[in-house]
């Protein structure tokens, strides 16, 4: 799932550095919006704002965990 994201980021984002040590530093509003709408398309969950949290931003991996969890939930 990580690398699927991070390609899906790529393409959207390519300034962005996706492996950077706190990936929310590296994103203004507009890149946290882009995150939230494709992921929420590309997996079919349902995410807004209040997921926009540091814990969900950290990194590719939390990225893909925040996923996980909504695809569980």
């Amino acid at each position: 799932m990580r690398d699927r994201i991070k390609r899906l980021l790529e393409e959207a984002l390519p300034l962005v550095d996706l492996e950077a040590d706190f990936l929310l530093g590296e994103l203004d509003s507009l890149g946290v919006t882009t995150i939230l709408m494709l992921l929420s398309e590309e997996y079919g969950v349902a995410l807004d704002s209040t997921d926009a949290t540091p814990r969900n931003f950290r990194s590719l991996d939390s990225l893909a965990e925040m996923v996980r969890r909504k695809l569980g939930a």
